[in-house]
């Protein structure tokens, strides 16, 4: 509150609402109208506008040579009219991991005048699949191998209550598994995947073969190629790998394996394939399934993602083809060698990604590691749209107008989806 009367004027500057003098202290100040209603902003200066002076530019320091500079480093105190001392940075004599200065790029052991393309887990190609076919030298096949649909259409390999396990594992993820009324997608994603491979093992007393298999996690993948005169690599930490003792049987035959000599893979000119991959110039090219050699599970059989976010769908399938191809790629150097050529058994990874409700399944064929060119016999990919294992699980149900949309509960049960992910787990192996 002002104690000395204020007189009113008018205002000539823009921008201003009211110009106010006191009669007694002498002093300006401005009254400015906020946006919202009845505030007002007082100030002595005209620094309420917001306008931050521009710094001053540096005084560039001239060098003269064979001029000695005089500085006031000796006195430890500033001087007027002598040079300001520059000294030389302080090493200390032990290493601090919070003050370490890595050094140039160029000085590193790793630095390559060529660069390398990478593709990692935070990768999101502009043309999703289409994009990652290129980058594999792959043909993709629309559908799941009539070999997987065998063994999800046979009763003989369905568990015991079936559906009503499957539901009570997708009722303990969304339900039973926490208290809140709509449970994070990062806590039962994972609940309801760990769930549905504890039911798929159950069926080692029918197949002994899937207690040669071992799930493991944080794996690191390696795996580079060259695509025409680029470096590609593949490399990071993916989802769960389902490793087992024995290799996953080939899908295609040697027939439909050359014939994929005559199909073309499309391209989208004038998109560089490699716009959306990180560009490195310290890298190390090598080639690393993750595991030391002499492991006892050393084949790679399915890749498991678990998709905590909503949407983009097509940069989700990307990423299980990128991974399956780095996955086969690195087991087929270590049997073949790294040398180009078309493998005489192919290698085959099966890929799993799910949301918590939505279920995405890929098969991945290495036929050939000759990757530079674009003739020649190509890899097969096998994928299926998306399936929902169910539609909704409302702990409250969902009402509009006084009207019941959705009940409470587990509804919409597709036993499909499950079937067809048994029929994954249980390949190789029945």
């Amino acid at each position: 509150m002002l104690k000395t009367p204020v007189y009113r004027c008018s205002a000539v500057a823009t921008g201003l609402k009211q110009l106010c003098f006191s009669s007694e202290c002498g002093s300006c100040f401005l009254v400015l109208r906020s946006s919202r209603h009845g505030n007002r902003l007082l100030s002595m200066s005209s620094s309420v506008c917001g306008k931050a002076l521009p710094r001053r530019n540096p005084r560039e320091v001239v060098e003269i040579n064979g001029l000695e500079k005089i500085t006031y480093a000796e006195r430890k105190h500033f001087v007027p009219g002598l040079t300001k001392p520059i000294f030389p940075p302080w090493e200390r004599d032990h290493q601090n991991p919070f003050y370490y200065k890595s050094p140039k790029p160029e000085e590193m052991p790793l630095y390559k005048d060529k660069p390398c393309f990478v593709f990692h887990q935070r990768t999101n190609l502009m043309e999703g699949v289409k994009q990652t076919l290129w980058l594999t030298k792959s043909k993709l096949i629309k559908g799941i191998p009539a070999q997987i649909m065998a063994l999800a259409d046979n009763p003989a390999n369905e568990i015991e209550n079936q559906d009503d396990r499957v539901q009570n594992a997708i009722k303990h993820a969304r339900f039973w598994d926490t208290t809140e009324n709509v449970p994070p997608r990062e806590r039962f994603c994972p609940t309801l995947l760990n769930s549905l491979l504890h039911l798929c093992g159950l069926q080692q007393f029918k197949h002994p073969a899937l207690g040669k298999r071992l799930l493991c996690q944080k794996y690191s993948l390696a795996a580079s190629w060259h695509r025409g005169e680029d470096l590609i690599q593949v490399r990071g930490k993916n989802g769960m790998l389902l490793n087992s003792m024995s290799p996953l049987p080939a899908m295609a035959e040697r027939e439909e394996v050359l014939g994929t000599a005559d199909s073309v893979l499309e391209t989208f000119y004038p998109i560089s394939p490699t716009i959306d991959l990180q560009n490195l110039n310290v890298f190390d090219a090598k080639t690393d399934t993750g595991f030391v050699e002499g492991y006892p599970y050393p084949h790679a059989h399915t890749l498991f993602f678990t998709h905590l976010k909503d949407g983009h769908h097509e940069q989700l399938r990307a990423k299980m083809v990128m991974y399956a191809f780095g996955n086969a790629l690195a087991r087929a150097r270590a049997l073949y060698g790294p040398e180009p050529q078309v493998l005489e058994k192919p290698v085959v990874v099966q890929s799993v990604a799910t949301n918590g409700r939505l279920f995405q399944f890929l098969v991945f064929q290495l036929n050939t590691t000759d990757l530079t060119t674009d003739t020649g016999v190509k890899n097969l990919a096998w994928m299926d749209e998306d399936q929902a294992l169910y539609d909704f699980a409302k702990v409250r149900p969902l009402i509009k107008k006084k009207v019941v949309q959705v009940p409470a509960g587990l509804a919409g049960y597709h036993p499909d989806t499950f079937k067809k992910l048994l029929a994954f787990y249980l390949h190789g192996a029945a």
